[in-house]
């Protein structure tokens, strides 16, 4: 009897073990979508800001292409 004691002591054990692992994973998987959402959203506002540039170049060689033509 002590050994079948035993041994649902332990299963009781590694159940709460398991428990414990299955709720640090799901905060674990939380923190990662978190940070995921917001390296998106950085990664939008480059994206944006890159585009941004991009027209700026543009209308400076517009710039510079007419001062040229006017010198």
């Amino acid at each position: 009897m002590n050994r079948e004691m035993a041994k649902q002591e332990d299963i009781a054990a590694v159940a709460g073990q398991l428990a414990d692992l299955t709720r640090a994973v799901e905060q674990m998987a939380n923190q990662l979508g978190a940070v995921r959402e917001r390296a998106d959203t950085q990664q939008e506002r480059i994206d944006l800001a890159a585009k941004e540039l991009a027209e700026v170049s543009t209308r400076l060689q517009a710039a510079a292409n007419a001062l040229r033509e006017s010198i």
